[in-house]
């Protein structure tokens, strides 16, 4: 059963990660390939439908933290407070930037929300990698599962770690990339003519930096993180996740300049990510949340779980509330799909 929940959070991971993760690619590329105020708003209408469904994945995937691994939601809730505190700050402004920013017609407003928009969405993808690297290297958790880590101390991943160091900055920056790459193909396909040319370009040069900072970051992981390299030696079939992420690159690289081919490039990309995160889980089990200190402190699927008992429990309750969860997600993007459509009247966003 620890596995199981294991196996579930980190697909929830996932599928926030790959949904969500694209209207936050697009917030970081909105200034650069949208040019001009009809093509902002063909952007915004792009996501407006969807952004706030998907964020429901990240509700899930934290309440089924919660329900599964109550130490590990404990610990780490209080020893990332500060970063976890501006998290929250950043999806609220992001949330602001969509809903306020059609309520007025001037000149400083629009271009207000359009900086918080963009400037959030690229921290958020930032934040999340940074977190993603911390989990990685590990923290230093002391024998009753308790951390506390600064912002930064001397930027190094061994010793008196902070949040940030050279390491979580790496991954932080490679979730970016990513994220731009995911967002910039998402873009490209929902939208015509030259917003869609600029996206295509933007997803083509992001994926080729995403292909140079996979192979430093894998490099890293291994070199930084032991267990990493321990898991993949002793279990061979592991390699199928770097092979799907892989494979997702090399689809993005083959579709993102073809014509039509949007869509296909869009799925290689969610594969990528999906192949990255993987990796990371199927490495670090079964802890899931490394010491920094020593192995043994490590909070792991058998010492962070709630009883079997309410795992049971849990799991009955979890799958009719995700089928309705994955039923509402299908019919939302059924509903609105197809390429954003209009010239709109002014302070109106485009529709499908």
């Amino acid at each position: 059963m620890e596995t199981l929940w294991f196996c579930l959070v980190a697909f929830l991971i996932a599928g926030y990660v790959i949904l969500d993760g694209f209207d936050i690619g697009a917030g970081i590329v909105h200034l650069f390939v949208a040019r001009s105020e009809t093509e902002r708003r063909q952007v915004f209408a792009s996501i407006g439908p969807v952004w706030d469904g998907n964020e429901v994945w990240l509700l899930a995937a934290g309440g089924t933290l919660y329900c599964a691994f109550p130490g590990l939601y404990a610990s780490s809730f209080s020893g990332f407070y500060l970063p976890l505190m501006i998290v929250l700050w950043l999806l609220i402004l992001r949330g602001c930037s969509i809903e306020f920013r059609n309520h007025i017609r001037n000149r400083v407003w629009l271009p207000f929300w359009d900086a918080v928009f963009a400037g959030a969405s690229a921290l958020l993808a930032v934040f999340f990698g940074t977190a993603l690297g911390n989990v990685v290297r590990g923290v230093p958790l002391d024998k009753e599962g308790d951390f506390f880590l600064p912002l930064w101390t001397s930027f190094l991943p061994e010793g008196d770690v902070g949040v940030l160091d050279w390491y979580t900055v790496l991954i932080g920056a490679g979730a970016a990339v990513a994220l731009t790459m995911h967002g910039a193909l998402w873009v490209s396909a929902k939208t015509n003519g030259e917003l869609q040319s600029r996206a295509r370009r933007c997803a083509n040069g992001s994926a080729i930096a995403a292909i140079a900072f996979t192979l430093v970051m894998t490099a890293a992981s291994f070199a930084v993180q032991p267990r990493i390299w321990a898991n993949f030696s002793r279990h061979s079939w592991g390699y199928v996740f770097p092979a799907l992420a892989l494979a997702g690159l090399v689809t993005v690289r083959q579709f993102v300049t073809q014509q039509g081919r949007e869509w296909t490039a869009f799925v290689g990309s969610a594969g990528y990510l999906a192949g990255m995160l993987a990796g990371a889980a199927f490495g670090l089990y079964p802890a899931v949340l490394p010491s920094a200190v020593s192995p043994e402190l490590s909070l792991t699927v058998y010492n962070a779980s709630a009883e079997g008992y309410g795992l049971r429990i849990g799991l009955a309750w979890w799958i009719p509330g995700m089928l309705l969860a994955i039923a509402y997600t299908f019919f939302l993007y059924r509903r609105f799909s197809g390429k954003v459509a209009g010239d709109p009247a002014e302070g109106q966003p485009p529709t499908h």
